[in-house]
This record gives structure tokens, C-alpha cells and sequence, in this order.
């Protein structure tokens, strides 16, 4: 007997009365409905929009025996309409679909307007003036949003049909707005260029359906596109060219020499670049070519003029700052402090504890002396705040700084409009892209310094490029490298522990339970022994014996998203453990959010002043309103339903998304499950997150493993040799 057994073909008309499970990426739907004359509620499984209870479906489908869930009705088809019945209509407007209409109102509009509410909403909404409670402003929000809804319906309801799934639809609907659909049907291939999340196989197995031929040039010339984009995702400028041809062509399942063609096209009209890198024939996307040359000349620039604070003695400059800080500096933090004050750009780069804080401090108080204005910066938000500890100035990030306008998706500081500054000082410049490098130097003036501030040895940047690895590496910029660990520095097992992975040695590790110390490693046998551990170590060990808060002071770093001990599975347990009792919630878009929650912005609002990284704690939840709002630790911001997409629970994070962050306490899972992550720059990353405390729950081999493995993915960049380029021009230029 076969594990399903078909009955019967029929249609069947049901509301909805409790969504049980909805993929947002795919609209696979477990639903509860309720039928006329069938006492006990019906399951149906199937694909559809984004629906709600109380809302009327028509389901065409089949019968079906399944051995785990019983008798089920498999939907082939699943189309959604406005409920008709008082009560369906009542638990439609309470379930969140609209801005503005919680159970209460939804409660009031059906008792003064029974079933012609929907119609009311729609074309005489000033009619619910009338009810108590409701002003201009609120009338206001609920009809923006019914029209809202009501088109994105529309566009999803279009999409479904196509096999685009509810989350997509939503994110293509904020993009292109009113114009989605006529956009879409123009051309698909769009999305994958425009939409974060959106990739070339959704947009092509759109455009095909939608009646787009194979050998379609907006295909060929997206796919091309899509390549060069994925290859900029993992961290490359370029690709060779024979890879892109022979990847596009076997996918697409077309020849080659018609992607050459199709090359050859967007090479004429300047999409994609060709270079040559290290003698191989490679391909940029333009924006990726020009920003490369781009920051190599303008490096050269500003090396070439004069120093902005002129000629500073250090042997009279050392003993000044050192008696104004009450400092004293190693020699070769004095060689470092020396080497700075010669030159107009320069890198200063290191690992914990090696002064680099200090040396930064002591740099600033000196050229102080000499100059008006500086500036200081950083990626995110948390590594500008630390920044801005440390040195005791302001700092901002380098969006700020660079007055990012969200709606012209561009910067308004630039080459026509400059920073006004005598030297920008850079910090966490590990995590510089090429693109915002770019921006950044773009925006400097010429006479101005510049001092880029971080540790090469940590994870790359996430967008493409290594920049300053090929500065470094192309010794056109000048560097100081520390690598002294100072005595109070030297203490800390911590800073210790991360030299040591560093380097590629055994980790200390304290194994006596009755001493205090900063690092732990814990062993384990498993992926489930590292998670029971893990939940142990996070919500009763650490609490107890160290006195951390679990959820403000502990963060969970793991190398992968997904598998066992993968964020996603412990942001589930440990939200259940630590948040399990909370009452008020609301679910969107796969995840349920509820009071207390830790969660992390995944993107830049600049309407709400809110960064991608930012962690907070939901201090309510407003179920009648359908709004939660975030304590970020320097202000409380408000989020709708259909904002929730911009939210993940944060109990663990990702170690890359933990770049430029510092906590008190950090926990790092590591088992053979995350093999094709286990790198010593991850490890090492991981471990400098911690300021306090660092406990490693480590399967032995997966930790060596980690340790030996000095791996780190080699980007297809050009920057090394341009600065090498540019200099050898410079040179010449003299000469003649």
C-alpha cells in the first residue's frame, strides 16, 4: 500500500479557520478550514497567498489518505475571496491584514455595519467617522492600507500563479509598487537585478512561464548579469571569462558562442567590462571595474599632496602626548605613533590587545594640535559607538557620515559635495567593501588624511573585494602592523587564545571549575550533545556562576545558518527557553515575535534611523493594532505587521553578521555539520566578539579542523595591482 491513497476529484468552499503552517517562500499552506455541513474541521495542504482566517476559499484538488496526518484534502488550486459570513468577515479584519484594524475595531465594524463593512471600507470609508474611537488619522491608516492590500493582492494573486511565493511578492510589491505587474510582464528578469532575495532561477522560471523563449537576449544578457553577481556575492570584483561563458551556457542549456554573443553586447554597451587580471582574460560588472580603478586613483591622490598637519617632530610630539594621556608607550608603539605622523594614508592593523586603541587616541591628541576638523568612522552602527568609546568623540557610520539619501539610493556627500575634514579616521576597515570604499574616498577631500583602523586577519568584508589586504599587500600604502600584546591585554585568556588560533596553535583552556578565568572550552560528542550543552551554558551555567543577563549580555555566534546547531534551529530553542511563557505575539513571515524577544534589524530603515545589525529587545507587542516595538538601546522603534520582514530573532546570529560588534559574553558552537565553514579567520572572528567571557562548545576534531585551517577564499580582485600600477605611473611622471 502506498503512503497516500487517492479517493476522489471534487471542489470544495471553506473559510478559514486557523492557519496551522505557511511557507512564505514557496506558499506551501497547512490550513484548518471549516465546510458547510461537515461538523469537525477539514485540512488542506496546498499552495496559496498569504491568507487569513475568516477568509473564503474555493479548493479544487483531491481526497487523500495519509498514514501520518489522516484523511486531508490536497489542493491543486487554491482561490481566496473576501469572507461572506459575519463572523468570517469579523476574524478577516482582526487577523492583521490591515494597518489600523485589530479585534477591537473589528469587533465594532461588524456590529455597526455587518456584512457590507468590506464594501463600506472600500468606497464610503468616511462613513466610519461615525463609530467611536475613530478620527481623521486613523480612518487615514486603514484606507492607505485596504488599497495597499487590496494591490498587492492583486500582484500576489498574479505571482502565485506563476510559482512566486508570498514573501517575494511582497518584497517585488515595495520595489515597484503600483507598476509590479506591468513591470513583470516587460521584463522578469528585473528581479534578480533589483530585488535583495530574488534570484536569476525565480526570475527565470517566471519569464518562461510568463512566455519568454530560451534564447530570449534579456535572458541570456540577465543570466550573464546574474553570474557576475553571485561571483560579487562570494566576495570577488570579476570572473574569468571562459568560467562565466561555460556556466551560463550549461545552465541556460544554450551554445556558447551564443552567450559569447550575448557578451559581447553588454560589453558594448558598457554593462560588463573586460580586464585582464594577473595575464587571465576576466569580466567585471561595470560598477565593480570602475570602483576598483576608482580607489586605487584616488589613493594616489590624496598620498600625493601634502600632509595636512604639515611636519611633526615625534621625538618632541611622543613625550608631549605621553605626559597629556599619562601613558607610557612601548617603543614600538612610539615606532608606530612615528611612522603615522610621515604619512598622508595609512593602515594600522592588528589583533586584540595590541594597542591599537591607544595608539589611534594618542595619533588623534597630537595632529589635533595642527588641524580643525576630524572626522571619525566606521561601518555599523555598534563599531561606531565603540569607536566613539574609545577616543571619546563622535563617531558615526560611514552612511551617516556620507548622508545616505534612502530615496535617491545614493550619498549626498561625493566628489561635488566633499566631507569637511583634515583627516577621516576609518575603524573596522576589515569590513570595507569595494563599493563602499569607493563612496567613502569619493567623498574625502584632497587635502585631507586618512587612517584606516583594523584587523586583517578577521573575516573579509561580505561584499566583494579585500581591500585592505591588497593594500597592504601592494605596499603602496603605508603600514603598521602590531603584533605586542601588552601585560594588562596579556591576562585575558581571551586575547590570548585568539593569537594563538591566530598563529594556528592549541587553545589554552581552563579546566579547573573552581577558577574563574575568561575562556572556556567545553567538549562534546555530538551536534545534539553541543546543543543540550549550549542551552545549558546559555540560560542557567553562565547566568549563575558569572551573573550575566542570558539575553543582554549573552550572544550565540554560529559559523552556519541552518543544521542542528545552526542559528535558525537555536534561535527557536532558545526563544523557547528563554521566552517560552511570553503571551503576546505575532507571527509573519515564518517567525512568531513576542514580548521579550531578542531580535537583529537584517537591514538599513533610514526612515526609522535603524541599521542592519542593530540588536534590541521587543518591549510590546500591540495585538490589537497589529504593531511591536523594539528597544535598540538608544531609542524604542515601531514596527507594522508587514515590517516584520526586516526582523530576525537574535538569541544566535551568524559569526559574519557579528563583524564590527563586540558583547559581553559570547558562545560559539563548532561541530564536523559546519565543516565547509570551519576556517581559522571564522574561529578567530568569533572569539574577538568577546569581551568578557568566550565559551567554545566544540566537537575536538571540529575545533582542530578549524585551528589547522588557515583556508580563506581567495577573491578574484584587481586593487593590489592597480595600486601597484598607479605608482609606477607616478614614478614615471617624475622621471619625465
Amino acid at each position: 500500500m502506498t503512503e497516500e491513497t487517492k479517493i476522489k476529484q471534487e471542489s470544495i468552499r471553506a473559510t478559514v479557520e486557523r492557519v496551522t503552517f505557511h511557507n512564505p517562500d514557496n506558499g506551501f499552506s497547512v490550513l484548518q478550514v471549516a465546510v458547510k455541513d461537515q461538523q469537525d474541521l477539514i485540512t488542506v495542504v496546498g499552495n496559496t497567498q498569504e491568507i487569513h482566517a475568516g477568509e473564503l476559499l474555493i479548493c479544487e484538488g483531491e481526497w487523500q489518505h495519509n498514514r501520518q496526518h489522516g484523511v486531508q484534502f490536497k489542493a491543486n488550486q487554491i482561490l481566496v475571496n473576501p469572507p461572506d459570513s459575519l463572523e468570517g468577515i469579523r476574524r478577516y479584519l482582526a487577523s492583521g491584514l490591515i494597518k489600523g484594524v485589530g479585534k477591537h475595531f473589528a469587533d465594532l465594524f461588524v456590529e455597526h455595519f455587518g456584512k457590507d463593512i468590506l464594501d463600506i471600507i472600500e468606497k464610503e470609508p468616511a462613513r466610519l467617522l461615525s463609530l467611536p474611537g475613530m478620527g481623521e488619522k486613523k480612518l487615514q491608516l486603514i484606507t492607505e492600507s485596504w488599497q495597499s492590500q487590496r494591490k498587492v493582492r492583486e500582484i500576489i494573486l498574479f505571482l502565485h500563479s506563476h510559482g512566486v511565493g508570498t514573501a517575494r511578492a511582497y518584497r517585488i510589491y515595495k520595489t515597484y509598487g503600483e507598476m509590479s505587474i506591468e513591470i513583470l510582464k516587460t521584463n522578469p528578469y528585473r528581479l534578480a537585478l533589483d530585488i535583495f532575495g530574488i534570484g536569476f532561477k525565480t526570475a527565470d522560471e517566471l519569464a518562461l512561464k510568463l512566455g519568454f523563449k530560451a534564447d530570449s537576449p534579456l535572458r541570456l544578457a540577465a543570466a550573464l548579469r546574474h553570474y557576475l553577481q553571485q561571483e560579487a556575492g562570494n566576495g570577488h570584483c570579476a570572473m574569468l571569462k571562459e568560467d562565466l561563458l561555460t556556466q551560463t551556457s550549461q545552465q541556460l542549456q544554450v551554445s556558447k558562442s551564443l552567450m559569447l554573443s550575448a557578451l559581447a553586447e553588454e560589453m558594448a554597451d558598457e554593462r560588463i567590462i573586460a580586464s585582464e587580471i594577473k595575464d587571465q582574460s576576466c569580466v567585471y560588472l561595470a560598477a565593480l571595474y570602475h570602483a576598483e580603478r576608482n580607489v586605487a586613483e584616488y589613493i594616489e591622490c590624496l598620498q600625493s599632496g601634502p600632509l595636512p598637519w604639515k611636519t611633526i617632530d615625534s621625538n618632541k610630539a611622543i613625550p608631549w602626548v605621553e605626559s597629556k594621556t599619562g601613558i607610557q608607550l612601548s617603543e614600538s608603539q612610539c615606532q608606530a605613533i612615528a611612522t603615522a605622523l610621515k604619512y598622508k594614508v595609512i593602515i594600522i592593523t592588528g589583533g586584540p590587545g595590541v594597542g591599537k586603541t591607544t595608539i589611534v587616541n594618542s595619533l588623534l591628541r597630537i595632529v589635533k594640535t595642527k588641524i580643525k576638523q576630524v572626522l571619525l568612522c566606521a561601518p555599523t552602527g555598534r563599531a561606531a559607538k565603540r569607536l566613539s568609546e574609545s577616543t571619546g568623540c563622535e563617531a558615526k557610520t560611514i552612511h551617516r557620515v556620507l548622508e545616505y539619501d534612502p530615496r535617491g539610493r545614493s550619498f549626498k556627500r561625493n566628489e561635488h559635495n566633499p566631507l569637511e575634514c583634515d583627516l577621516l579616521v576609518v575603524d573596522e576597515s576589515s569590513m570595507l567593501d569595494i563599493m563602499l570604499l569607493n563612496h567613502l574616498l569619493k567623498a574625502i577631500p584632497t587635502n585631507s588624511g586618512l587612517v584606516l583602523v583594523g584587523d586583517i586577519d578577521q573575516l573579509p568584508s561580505v561584499g566583494p573585494g579585500r581591500v585592505l589586504q591588497d593594500m597592504i599587500a601592494s605596499k603602496m600604502v603605508a603600514t603598521v602592523k602590531l603584533t605586542e600584546i601588552f601585560r594588562q591585554a596579556g591576562s585575558s585568556q581571551i586575547v590570548v587564545n585568539a593569537h594563538r588560533i591566530n598563529q594556528g596553535e592549541f587553545i589554552h583552556s581552563n579546566t579547573d571549575n573552581k577558577t574563574l578565568t575568561d575562556f572556556y572550552v567545553i567538549p562534546a560528542n555530538s551536534p545534539e550533545d553541543i546543543v543540550q550543552k549550549l542551552l545549558t551554558v546559555v540560560t542557567k551555567r553562565i547566568p549563575q556562576r558569572f551573573h550575566f543577563n542570558p539575553k543582554k549580555d549573552i550572544q550565540v555566534l554560529a559559523p552556519m545558518q541552518k543544521t542542528l546547531t545552526g542559528v535558525q534551529n537555536l534561535n527557536l530553542l532558545l526563544q523557547k527557553t528563554l521566552n517560552g511563557h511570553s503571551k503576546n505575539r505575532l507571527s509573519r513571515f515564518g517567525t512568531t515575535f513576542a514580548e521579550g524577544d531578542k531580535i537583529i534589524q537584517t537591514v538599513n530603515n533610514y526612515d526609522k534611523d535603524i541599521y542592519n545589525g542593530d540588536i534590541g529587545i521587543i518591549t510590546s507587542v500591540n495585538m490589537k493594532d497589529n504593531q511591536l516595538v523594539v528597544d535598540f538601546g538608544d531609542q524604542n522603534v515601531s514596527f507594522e505587521l508587514n515590517e516584520l520582514d526586516e526582523l530576525r530573532l537574535a538569541y544566535a546570529i551568524s559569526i559574519h553578521k557579528s563583524q564590527g560588534s563586540e558583547y559581553p559574553v559570547v558562545v560559539i558552537p563548532v561541530t564536523t555539520q559546519h565543516f565547509m565553514m570551519l576556517a581559522r579567520n571564522l574561529i578567530y572572528t568569533g572569539v574577538t566578539r568577546g569581551k568578557k567571557l568566550v565559551v567554545l562548545i566544540a566537537e575536538p576534531k571540529a575545533l582542530a579542523i578549524a585551528v589547522k585551517n588557515q583556508r580563506s577564499a581567495d577573491r578574484l580582485t584587481n586593487l593590489e595591482g592597480l595600486l601597484t600600477a598607479c605608482q609606477k605611473n607616478r614614478n614615471t611622471r617624475r622621471k619625465n
